[in-house]
């Protein structure tokens, strides 16, 4: 998948996209819970193969936050929920996380007062349907919700 956008400074840290540095500082900032940035992730180990050595699968989800008990939400930051804004590649990456972490990954579209998220993946629709007005006047129905911070348990979201 083609990226074309330019990378943004804030805070003396370079973000992937503007909307990446727009998720950090109106929701992962305020939130005062402590995260990392693009950590990386082995998804499939190194494993030998007719006398070599294939690689292993990594990935690095844009931010990590971490509460008392450990890890509590993975956030992958996208331009869109379609195909458009998330390609095949990715959606795999999401499920070989949640496998070998037990811990889905949200994905998330910045808005002007919120932000879209969604879990990719689940064999049922257990998110609610939201229903909104499409900029043409069309209404829509979408499976996501909207949280104005971080503060809220996966678990909630998504059931156990």
């Amino acid at each position: 998948m083609e990226h074309f956008s330019k990378k943004v400074k804030v805070d003396g840290e370079w973000f992937d996209s503007k909307k990446e540095a727009d998720f950090y500082e109106r929701f992962i900032k305020p939130s005062g819970k402590r995260y990392l940035r693009q950590e990386q992730f082995a998804l499939v180990d190194k494993w030998p193969v007719g006398g070599v050595t294939m690689r292993g699968v990594f990935y690095r989800p844009d931010f990590v936050i971490y509460g008392a008990d450990g890890r509590e939400h993975v956030y992958d930051v996208k331009t869109s929920l379609s195909a458009r804004g998330i390609d095949s590649a990715a959606m795999m990456r999401f499920k070989l996380f949640a496998k070998r972490y037990g811990l889905p990954v949200e994905v998330v579209v910045p808005r002007r007062h919120d932000f879209k998220m969604k879990v990719f993946g689940l064999t049922t629709n257990i998110q609610t349907q939201h229903t909104r007005v499409s900029r043409k006047g069309e209404v829509v129905n979408e499976y996501y919700d909207v949280f104005n911070n971080v503060d809220y348990d996966i678990w909630d979201v998504i059931g156990k």
